[in-house]
């Protein structure tokens, strides 16, 4: 501690007596000129890095010792402080740290694409496009890669065709291509825009009439609105064109489950088994579809390896209580609700 001490006094000194003293102190001072730029940038260096390491408040205790010694701060300092408070979700300050940065250096290509993440962040998409347009522009390599959340920017405020163009450059995709439009629908449907994503998966199958897992996207968006007479014949186009997808059988055995058909429910998830073995979602369906057939001994067999897999999913151990019941073993099943009830309780605020 003694010597980071002795290394911040010294640090002092050599910007205040070289980079940033008064003109009638240059003459003594020549001998310390120098080595002030380069002894800055490397203090600002170990700063970055322990940033990225994951100790900002320490760096930010830092930087703002060493703005406060100097009349201007030395360059660099505003980003790095951007840096350490978006790593601790102090968004609002990160945004103005960042245009200080840039107010600076307008050429600042990590304070400009990070300060329009953060404004992403802070729900300001359409402040946040013209700033990773720049990043983007001068293709440089930096952390993020802009395309993703600029394609998210373009979402949020209605350009789809431009968020399409973004998601398409990030994945090396021709733009317009069946699979640039099956890549946009995918992420506007987990944004829920679920009618945009209908439409660029209809678009992406009219240009390719082949491409896989299209079909099976817009299974999930019928699934997602309930519109199971239109899920299922999706699901089951997608699983003849694409026979090893194990997740186009999950998906339909939860669309047969909510039909009321569990026979076709269970035979469609015991073949996503095999495939998905290492997946909790065919064992908790199954779970499910067996108990709606009354039949709570094999529920729990599936449901206690879904147990095993992920412990901390909640709907398992709520079906797993209604099996032990069943089979009136109430101590278990009080077990279960209990640890029902602190999952939950971790999750409140």
């Amino acid at each position: 501690m003694d010597c980071l001490k002795a290394f911040r006094y010294v640090l002092t000194l050599s910007i205040v007596t070289a980079a940033f003293s008064a003109a009638g102190q240059q003459a003594s001072s020549k001998s310390a000129q120098p080595d002030a730029p380069s002894t800055v940038a490397n203090y600002l260096a170990q700063l970055r890095q322990m940033i990225d390491r994951g100790n900002p408040a320490e760096a930010l205790k830092q930087l703002d010792q060493l703005a406060s010694q100097a009349s201007v701060p030395p360059p660099g300092v505003d980003r790095l402080r951007g840096l350490a408070l978006y790593a601790q979700n102090r968004f609002a300050e990160a945004d103005a740290a960042f245009a200080a940065a840039i107010q600076r250096d307008p050429r600042d290509e990590e304070a400009t694409q990070m300060r329009g993440l953060t404004l992403f962040r802070l729900g300001k998409p359409a402040e946040a496009i013209p700033l990773l347009e720049s990043a983007r522009s001068w293709n440089s390599q930096t952390k993020y890669d802009p395309n993703y959340v600029l394609g998210l920017c373009y979402t949020d405020t209605r350009r789809y065709d431009d968020a399409r163009h973004a998601f398409a450059t990030q994945y090396g995709l021709s733009p317009d291509s069946a699979s640039a439009y099956l890549l946009a629908a995918r992420l506007f449907f987990r944004r829920e825009y679920l009618s945009i994503a209908q439409d660029y998966a209809t678009k992406a199958l009219q240009l390719d009439p082949q491409l896989p897992l299209a079909h099976g996207l817009l299974g999930e968006i019928a699934l997602a609105v309930d519109h199971l007479d239109t899920a299922i014949p999706e699901f089951e186009k997608e699983r003849a064109r694409n026979p090893l997808e194990g997740s186009t059988y999950d998906r339909l055995g939860d669309a047969y489950t909510r039909a009321g058909d569990y026979t076709k429910a269970e035979q469609v998830l015991q073949q996503a088994l095999l495939l998905e073995p290492n997946s909790t979602a065919p064992y908790i369906l199954l779970g499910k579809v067996l108990l709606r057939r009354e039949d709570p001994v094999s529920a729990t067999m599936y449901l206690e390896r879904a147990e095993k897999m992920d412990p901390a999913n909640p709907m398992t151990h709520t079906l797993l209580a209604q099996s032990y019941r069943a089979m009136g073993r109430t101590e278990d099943a009080s077990r279960e609700m209990h640890a029902v009830q602190k999952l939950q309780s971790a999750k409140e605020p």
